[in-house]
């Protein structure tokens, strides 16, 4: 027996509920068999399916609707490498997301390359920083900017600080505004990255930060990593130009032009 697509429909609302299990299931589903499975009618599938495409949930084709592509990610690639791609677009990110910062901010700075390319651009030195990155610290310091640093256990593939030990000093702190990377952007899962410590320094500090950013260029959508570190209503993304017109509608992504 087929999975509803999107759960039950709520005869009142008639629309599709959250979960898209049939499609993760069967890869692709026809009008006729939702019509079957779920005592609906054409037009009231059609229209849900029409929702749902729109929150990028699934792709709508003719007669039906197939499983939204996305790509998982298991492992970090070095810092060396992830440098050198989207270079562009991480600097134009990096530059606006320097500019949030004002003078009275206590400002988390996470690990990794999009952050890094932030600190040429700040500009706003008597803001104090925390990081849990150790080139980050070193950058800042050469600034002249108040740097705290993480401490912890340092993983060398993304030259992170991570651990208890880290988590515990987070703890302690009440940032103003905080800027992450993140291998995938989710919709429906979030923000995820491979390593489950790094992943839970990332969801500590956020907790703790009364404005978060999310540095990500257009590659990073429906994008899927092996642990979820927040909702994706919990951020706002700084990305450059969105190719999903589905995209466009979410209040809380800012397209970056220059």
């Amino acid at each position: 027996m087929l999975t509803e697509i999107g759960g039950k429909i709520n005869a009142d609302r008639g629309k599709i509920c959250e979960d898209i299990s049939i499609l993760e299931s069967m890869g692709s589903v026809t009008v006729q068999q939702l019509m079957t499975e779920l005592d609906a009618s054409e037009s009231t599938i059609r229209r849900d399916l029409n929702a749902l495409d729109a929150n990028g949930q699934l792709t709508k084709v003719h007669g039906g609707a197939i499983l939204k592509t996305v790509a998982y990610s298991t492992k970090d690639d070095n810092v060396i490498s992830r440098k050198e791609k989207n270079r562009d677009a991480k600097n134009k990110i990096a530059k606006y997301a320097a500019e949030q910062i004002a003078s009275g901010d206590f400002v988390y700075l996470d690990a990794g390359t999009s952050t890094e390319a932030m600190i040429p651009f700040i500009k706003e030195t008597q803001a104090v920083f925390v990081t849990n990155a150790i080139s980050h610290a070193k950058l800042l310091a050469e600034k002249g900017c108040r740097v705290y640093l993480l401490g912890g256990e340092f993983k060398s593939q993304t030259e992170a600080i991570v651990g208890e030990e880290a988590m515990e000093m987070l703890s302690k702190y009440n940032f103003t505004k905080g800027f992450w990377g993140t291998n995938g952007i989710s919709v429906s899962k979030g923000y995820s990255t491979p390593e489950i410590k790094e992943a839970m320094v990332k969801k500590y500090s956020m907790k703790n930060c009364k404005r978060c950013y999310i540095l990500a260029d257009a590659s990073k959508f429906d994008q899927l990593s092996s642990v979820k570190f927040a909702d994706f209503d919990q951020a706002t993304i700084l990305t450059t130009e969105l190719y999903k017109p589905a995209l466009k509608k979410y209040k809380n992504i800012v397209e970056v032009k220059e």
